[in-house]
């Protein structure tokens, strides 16, 4: 068989997925993760529900993906804007506007990030080299933006990397507890805090930068 012949069933078995993968998260936003069938998933994406399940087997696998195609989008987004510290507010205040927009999908992560925590479940892995490659990044940009001469008692880059993403998610889940609060101004803050110096304001037209419910 020829190279190109070879491409032909591969490609078409990725767009599958992919075609599966766009229906599932529509349908997890607009009916949540509990309301949503397998049978709905396929109907959406125009496919049978064995020809589903001939690319995921249950639906938590069919969540894990639709997650996981978010965050390599959004780490395609962040390589493309983020070239140094000052443009790190910015965007992550649209990454949180992102995830407003979409609250049962920011549910869905934070209840799966936990789930992951556990060894033997299926994506533990993916979540341990996730968080590691988060930080990574994060403490290669706070070394670049650090003084030359840190204050007394400031986190070393690494640290303020756990920091951030601790601030980053937590800010998320009590968003979800209570839509009222102003988390685009508190993440600004910390950012401040950690970065030693000013960042640029996020959007004060977005919803993460407002107290209206």
């Amino acid at each position: 068989m020829s190279p190109a012949k070879a491409r032909g069933p591969y490609a078409k078995t990725a767009a599958r997925r992919a075609d599966i993968v766009r229906a599932a998260r529509d349908g997890f936003a607009e009916r949540g993760f509990a309301q949503s069938s397998l049978r709905d998933i396929a109907q959406r994406a125009g496919i049978t529900h064995a020809g589903l399940l001939h690319h995921f087997r249950t639906k938590d696998e069919l969540l894990a993906a639709v997650l996981e195609q978010r965050d390599a989008e959004e780490w395609e987004r962040g390589s493309e804007r983020v070239s140094d510290a000052k443009a790190a507010g910015p965007f992550f205040d649209g990454l949180l506007r992102d995830h407003q927009q979409e609250p049962e999908l920011m549910r869905l992560w934070a209840e799966l990030a936990v789930a992951a925590s556990r060894p033997d479940h299926p994506a533990h892995e993916y979540f341990v080299e996730r968080y590691e490659r988060a930080r990574a990044r994060t403490a290669r940009m706070m070394g670049e933006r650090a003084p030359a001469g840190p204050p007394e008692g400031a986190p070393d880059p690494e640290t303020a990397a756990m920091i951030f993403h601790a601030v980053l998610y937590g800010l998320q889940v009590q968003w979800l507890l209570n839509p009222r609060l102003d988390i685009g101004k508190a993440l600004e803050h910390a950012l401040r805090l950690l970065l030693g110096g000013p960042v640029a304001p996020s959007d004060p037209s977005s919803p993460s930068s407002t107290t209206e419910a």
